[in-house]
């Protein structure tokens, strides 16, 4: 019983650290400017490859005052490090098949 209740612990603070190295780009601990706007003004960030939708119920200037107060109280900031996602493109999907459709179209003309 012991064990599994280790085990279990154990996997919690994994999963709780794990998402503190991720973050959050608003945070005050986390905070980094440039993703934060990016993300307030288009509702998502990346991190470790995926896009994560996020919404903020307040304007950017409210997380920065947040992280200079953190700062000011001495708290210690991790900046978020902005992840590289794939770039959405209108070439996928019926994007390609629309041009191929319309090309076969002319070429037969």
């Amino acid at each position: 019983m012991k064990r599994s209740a280790s085990v279990t612990l154990t996997l919690a603070v994994a999963l709780s650290t794990a998402y503190a190295q991720q973050g959050d780009p608003c945070e005050a601990a986390t905070f980094n400017g440039k993703v934060c706007l990016a993300t307030i003004r288009g509702g998502s960030y990346c991190s470790q490859g995926s896009r994560v939708s996020m919404s903020y119920p307040q304007a950017y200037p409210y997380y920065y005052d947040r992280y200079r107060d953190y700062i000011s109280q001495g708290g210690a900031v991790s900046p978020f490090a902005a992840g590289r996602c794939p770039r959405r493109s209108a070439a996928h999907g019926f994007g390609t098949t629309a041009v191929v459709h319309g090309a076969g179209s002319r070429a037969g003309s």
